[in-house]
């Protein structure tokens, strides 16, 4: 048995959610209808799942500020989005928020339970049909990142994704190493690159065939 935070504001769902879970024999169910008591009940209670809903009183994204806030408190934080927001720039920022699954509510009801189980367990969860579209929104954007790039910035990319250090940049495009900084701080701004070691590995998976 495991704990379970249920965070939704519309008891409708909770009580369709205690049952389905029940129905599988998962868990001690807790509830929240709100971000805050949602996150009082997270650090007080330890849940080891929280099931979020994204649209939280009346707000769309309000449960996203607090999928951060419980990851800041817990980096191993599970957490399930189960939300009727299937746009793939909402699921990408619930995903680079903290979430490791993410849910649809028009879903068939034996896929919660799935979901939930394999996001407790330290996986991931996603709906094919929502990586497929968010494959295309990452693609669509690294294609207009690429556009507005210049060919100077395009060959740092390309020696990144190498694994080349600064130096071996500067050296191979003949340049000063301080340019080379100034082209990586560039090349993060354009494909919203959280850190080097983010940039690098974005770089990587631009150099793949197809891209």
């Amino acid at each position: 048995m495991y704990r379970v935070l249920i965070v939704d504001d519309h008891p409708v769902v909770i009580t369709a959610c205690r049952w389905l879970l029940n129905e599988a024999g998962i868990g001690r169910l807790s509830e929240a209808h709100d971000a805050e008591s949602a996150y009082e009940s997270y650090v007080r209670d330890r849940p080891d799942v929280a099931v979020v809903d994204l649209r939280l009183q009346g707000n769309e994204r309000g449960g996203i500020g607090l999928i951060e806030r419980m990851r800041s408190h817990d980096p191993r934080a599970r957490i399930l989005v189960f939300s009727m927001l299937g746009d793939p720039r909402i699921v990408r920022s619930a995903i680079d928020a903290g979430a490791s699954g993410y849910l649809l509510k028009d879903a068939p009801p034996h896929e919660l339970p799935k979901a939930l189980e394999q996001v407790r367990a330290g996986g991931t969860y996603l709906d094919p049909e929502l990586a497929k579209r968010i494959a295309l929104l990452r693609t669509d954007a690294d294609g207009a990142a690429l556009a507005s790039m210049t060919p100077r910035e395009r060959q740092a990319l390309g020696l990144l994704a190498q694994a080349k250090s600064y130096q071996a940049i500067a050296d191979e495009l003949g340049i000063s190493y301080k340019t080379v900084i100034n082209l990586t701080y560039r090349l993060r701004q354009k494909l919203g690159a959280r850190s080097l070691p983010d940039l690098v590995r974005l770089a990587v998976e631009m150099s793949r065939p197809g891209m």
